[in-house]
C-alpha cells in the first residue's frame, strides 16, 4: 500500500509542475468499472495517470462529474509466469482512452496504447502497467485535439441554448446551477463572450439576492442585541456582502450605524475594491468559481461506459 501511495504522490507532482502551462477545458477524467472491476488503488491511480495526460497535452479540466469525460478500458492481450523465487506475473495490456460525450452517448476521439506489467500478484502487475502508461506523444497529442475541437464546436452550437437554460433557472433563483452550466464554457469557443456576459448578469442576481438575505440576518441580529455581542453576530453577515452587491450602501448605512455604537469593541471592517483592482476579472472569477463548487456538491451521479465498446 506504501508503494501505491508513492506512486500517486509522484504522478500529482508531476501534475501540478505542469499545471500552469494548460488551458481550461470542461472535461472530467473518469475510470468506471462498469466493464471491467479495478483492482483495489487502481482506479486513484488510473485517474491521476489520466489527469497527467491531460495537463501534459494542454488541458486543465474539471475536478467533479462533466458531460464530457476522459476514459480508458483495457484488454488483457498475454500472460506469463517468470519463475522466481518470488514468481512474478508478466501481462501485456491495450488501454484503450477515449474522449466521449457521455450524455449523447458520442465518443468524440480514440486511442489505444500497450503496455506490460510486471508484479508479484495481479493487483500488482495492473499498478505497475498504469504506471508505465506513457503521458505524452504524437498519437496522445492529436488524441486530445480531436476531443477539444469536438468539444468546442459543441459550445459553438449549443451555448445559446445553455444561455437559455440558465436564464431560466436563474429566474427561479437557482443561480448557482446556472452559473454551472454557462461559466464552464471554453474561452476557445465563438460563444464565449455571449456565455460570459450571460454569466455576469446571473452573478449579478446572486450578488443581490445574497446581499438581501444577509443583510436582513445582519439586521436581525443587531436588533436582538445592540451591544458588542450583537455587533459580532452581524458582521458574521456583512462580510458575506461584497461591493457590487446591489444592497452594499444600505449594508455601509447598518455598518456605520454598529460602529457609531460600539466604537473600537468592534474591529470589523467591510469589504472594499482595492484601487487599480480588475473588477470585471474579479466578477468573473467569482462567478465561475459559485458555478464550479455547485458541481463540486452535487451527488455523484452512475455514469457507465459500456456504450463505448458497442460504438466502436
Amino acid at each position: 500500500m506504501k508503494k501505491i501511495y508513492s506512486i500517486l504522490a509522484a504522478m500529482m507532482m508531476s501534475t501540478m509542475l505542469f499545471a500552469a502551462e494548460t488551458e481550461f477545458l470542461p472535461i472530467s477524467v473518469m475510470a468506471i468499472s462498469d466493464t471491467e472491476p479495478f483492482p483495489t488503488g487502481a482506479k486513484a491511480l488510473m485517474e491521476n495517470k489520466l489527469t497527467q495526460i491531460l495537463t501534459r497535452n494542454g488541458i486543465a479540466g474539471l475536478d467533479y462529474d462533466n458531460q464530457f469525460i476522459l476514459t480508458v478500458t483495457t484488454t488483457p492481450l498475454d500472460k506469463d509466469i517468470i519463475a522466481g523465487p518470488p514468481s512474478k506475473i508478466s501481462e501485456k495490456m491495450e488501454m484503450n482512452l477515449y474522449i466521449a460525450d457521455v450524455l449523447a452517448q458520442k465518443i468524440f476521439s480514440t486511442t489505444s496504447m500497450t503496455v506490460r506489467g510486471l508484479g508479484e500478484t495481479e493487483t500488482k502487475c495492473y499498478l505497475n502497467a498504469i504506471s508505465r502508461m506513457p503521458v505524452q506523444s504524437k498519437e496522445l497529442s492529436q488524441f486530445i485535439e480531436e476531443g477539444k475541437q469536438k468539444i468546442i464546436a459543441y459550445y459553438d452550437h449549443e451555448t445559446d441554448n445553455l444561455i437559455k437554460q440558465a436564464n431560466f433557472l436563474a429566474k427561479q433563483k437557482k443561480y448557482e446551477e446556472a452559473l454551472s452550466i454557462v461559466m464552464i464554457v471554453p474561452a476557445q469557443s465563438a460563444k464565449y463572450d455571449a456565455a460570459i456576459n450571460a454569466g455576469l448578469d446571473i452573478y449579478q442576481q446572486y450578488l443581490d439576492n445574497e446581499c438581501n438575505i444577509n443583510l436582513a440576518k445582519a439586521r436581525t441580529a443587531w436588533a436582538a442585541q445592540q451591544n458588542a455581542v450583537g455587533a459580532a453576530a452581524a458582521g458574521e453577515y456583512l462580510e458575506k456582502i461584497l461591493p457590487d452587491a446591489g444592497c452594499y450602501n444600505e449594508a455601509m448605512e447598518l455598518y456605520r450605524e454598529i460602529k457609531g455604537k460600539v466604537l473600537d469593541d468592534w474591529k470589523f471592517e467591510m469589504k472594499k475594491y482595492q484601487d487599480g483592482v480588475d473588477i470585471q476579472k474579479l466578477m468573473i472569477d467569482g462567478a465561475r468559481q459559485v458555478g464550479v463548487e455547485f458541481g463540486r456538491h452535487q451527488p455523484q451521479k452512475e455514469t457507465t461506459i459500456g456504450f463505448l465498446r458497442g460504438l466502436l
